[in-house]
């Protein structure tokens, strides 16, 4: 029994003897000296502690509400207001992508008023701008909005400055010139463009502070995704389309500064107008086939001349040998004719030789190309023509699956006749006479705002090039890239790193190919192979194709020459330094047989220059292999594409180590950003 007790007794307890007492019935509460008794210490430490406890819910409900008046409802207030902000904004590009200029300028102090609150509401988040991580996306946030007030400057501006214009542009609402003719409204508009210019200066401030706001914002302090959704590629997207639409306006700011001057204020000035068949390839945009000169004073256009362009190669006394491209390539051309003077592909050195064989005194402002694709376009919108009994219009002719207008000019220009048609091609020169009249002749609102528009697409998509005598206006039709450079650096869309870019354009030049490039596709794939340390090869591959049957090319038939062989001088600019290591596909300009391509330089790039042929329901394969004049030094490889004036879009395919990584039709000069 005594052993079974000292199972009973704590450890740390001297043994006593059981004793038994009986509780009194009066028994009362009395004080305890715990140090007295025989329970250990420990358990009421454990007891004080949990009533502690207790405070912890107590204090994080007190924090909930304590965020919930400094966070929750200050950033729901400040989403609301965004949302708002966002919805009236909307409303007001709306109303600009529809032209009334009315309906945008009411919408203006709405939004100004719904983006200055939302500033504020922004502002009221209080935790948002004092703890270390967040205040980084409330200055996100404030950039942000700052970007959108002085975007909102601009468009404040540009709406009052030329709300006087508005009948002019073809736009809605605001004031018009409605008294006078067209001439007399365009030169009304003209003579105060010069009150304009200041406020493009004051655009272009407003939109440069706009980029520095939007170039704080990082995107990689952004996750890439937010419950499935891309975020920072979207915040990255929507950065490049801003730039891309403020470059356009910055580019075109000296040009518009310009303007007034080349449209003869307040003296005269004298342009040529070249006409460049597409549809006869060359290195500029097409066959210059016929001229026109232009005399413009204070807006009012006066057709001086029309002509064939075989008039002027007539007057050039004595005749000059051809130079070697001419002799090599071109078949049975022995001088120097200025319709073939346009052999380089940049436009102003084309031009410049142009000026060299042009038999008259130079007295011109400067020149002026346009070519099949704007005489088209230009169609759509004004409507149908005719000339010299022939009607052309832009619906779709069957017999060569092309504008009736064009192949009514081929028609009547090219096919043979049994007697002397001295004005073969004056038809193209009076038809467009008859479209300038009937542009400038009528209500500006009828027709002009779609001219404005259909023009700065043509210019964008090198349908239109422009050489100016005046160096500050050379400078204005170079910043809008409408001038048919070829680059030395893509400073010119905005790229500002060094040596590292990769560079292609590629000229073909058709030679004695009838009007085979209406029928002609050509696909362009490049493909780089990346070594381990760092080299970069690059392939090539260019396929043409020629998916329709041949024309009746018989002088003798009288047929119309449209669809023939296509004898195709090749040149491919690359980066300066690129070094060629084989080619295949390049042909002798004699008999057809292989060769290699010829490797030079010119115009700041090494050039590989080659031949072929391409037949009527044919196809023909050139393909370049070279190594680049520089390593990989990034994940990303900049390439710039520039277009070939007179093209429409054909399809270029990046690959790297075989992986596609871009796929586009070429309409205009591209800059990618290839990932290696």
């Amino acid at each position: 029994m005594k052993n079974l007790l000292k199972k009973f007794e704590h450890p740390n307890q001297t043994t006593q003897p059981v004793v038994t007492k009986e509780v009194p019935q009066d028994w009362e509460f009395k004080k305890i000296d715990i140090s007295q008794t025989t329970m250990p210490k420990k358990r009421f430490a454990k007891f004080n502690f949990n009533k502690r406890l207790l405070l912890i819910p107590l204090i994080l409900v007190a924090l909930l509400v304590v965020i919930t008046v400094a966070t929750v409802i200050p950033a729901q207030a400040a989403w609301k207001k965004a949302q708002e902000l966002q919805t009236i904004t909307t409303q007001l590009v709306d109303e600009l992508k529809n032209q009334n200029l009315e309906g945008a300028k009411a919408k203006l102090p709405e939004v100004r008023k719904k983006l200055d609150e939302t500033k504020q509401a922004v502002n009221a988040v209080l935790p948002l701008r004092v703890l270390p991580v967040l205040s980084h996306y409330h200055q996100d946030m404030l950039h942000g909005l700052n970007a959108a007030g002085y975007g909102l400057d601009a468009v404040e501006i540009a709406v009052s400055a030329i709300e006087p214009y508005a009948d002019l542009l073809g736009l809605k609402g605001g004031e018009s010139f409605t008294a006078g003719s067209a001439d007399e409204r365009i030169q009304l508009a003209v003579q105060t463009l010069e009150k304009v210019t200041p406020k493009i200066t004051e655009i272009g401030d407003k939109i440069a502070l706009l980029e520095k706001e939007v170039d704080a914002i990082d995107p990689e302090r952004y996750p890439e995704s937010l419950q499935g959704k891309p975020v920072r590629a979207k915040i990255i997207e929507g950065k490049n389309l801003l730039a891309e639409t403020t470059g356009l306006f910055l580019n075109a700011q000296p040009l518009l500064e310009v303007l007034p001057q080349l449209l003869g204020q307040p003296d005269p000035k004298r342009y040529l107008v070249l006409f460049q068949n597409d549809k006869e390839l060359r290195a500029t945009g097409g066959f210059m086939t016929a001229y026109a000169i232009f005399r413009i004073e204070q807006g009012k256009f006066i057709v001086e001349k029309s002509d064939d362009i075989y008039e002027l190669d007539d007057q050039i006394k004595p005749k000059i040998n051809a130079p070697p491209e001419i002799l090599t390539y071109h078949k049975g051309v022995y001088y120097f004719n200025i319709r073939d003077s346009n052999l380089s592909p940049d436009f102003s050195v084309s031009m410049q030789q142009f000026k060299e064989l042009y038999p008259n005194k130079w007295d011109f402002d400067g020149i002026i190309s346009v070519d099949t694709h704007v005489l088209v376009e230009s169609i759509k919108i004004l409507g149908t023509f005719v000339v010299k009994g022939r009607t052309f219009s832009s619906e779709i002719d069957e017999r060569c699956d092309c504008p009736k207008v064009i192949y009514e000019l081929e028609d009547y220009s090219t096919r043979p006749v049994a007697y002397v048609r001295e004005d073969r091609k004056d038809v193209l020169g009076e038809l467009l006479l008859q479209i300038m009249k009937k542009a400038l002749g009528v209500s500006p609102s009828q027709y002009w705002g779609q001219l404005f528009q259909m023009a700065i697409s043509e210019i964008n998509q090198k349908h239109i090039l422009a050489f100016m005598e005046d160096e500050k206006s050379q400078k204005g039709v170079e910043s809008l890239n409408m001038a048919g450079r070829i680059a030395d650096g893509v400073e010119m869309l905005g790229y500002k790193d060094g040596n590292n870019w990769d560079y292609l354009h590629v000229s073909d030049v058709n030679f004695a190919g009838a009007k085979s490039n209406l029928f002609v596709t050509h696909e362009v794939k490049q493909e780089y192979e990346v070594a381990n340390d760092g080299a970069l090869t690059k392939t090539i591959t260019i396929d043409y194709k020629n998916p329709a049957p041949p024309s009746d090319c018989n002088l003798e038939s009288g047929g119309l020459c449209l669809n023939g062989i296509l004898r195709n001088w090749v040149r491919i600019y690359v980066p300066k330094g690129s070094e060629l290591i084989s080619s295949k596909g390049s042909q002798s300009p004699k008999d057809e047989s292989g060769v290699d391509m010829q490797t030079s330089e010119g115009l700041g790039k090494t050039i590989f220059e080659g031949f072929l042929t391409v037949r009527p329901l044919g196809s023909a394969q050139l393909t370049v292999k070279y190594k680049l004049p520089f390593k990989k030094s990034g994940d990303k490889l900049p390439l710039l594409i520039q277009k070939q004036a007179g093209t429409d879009g054909h399809d270029y395919t990046v690959l790297v180590n075989g992986k596609q990584r871009e796929k586009l039709p070429l309409k205009t000069d591209v800059l990618l950003q290839i990932k290696l």
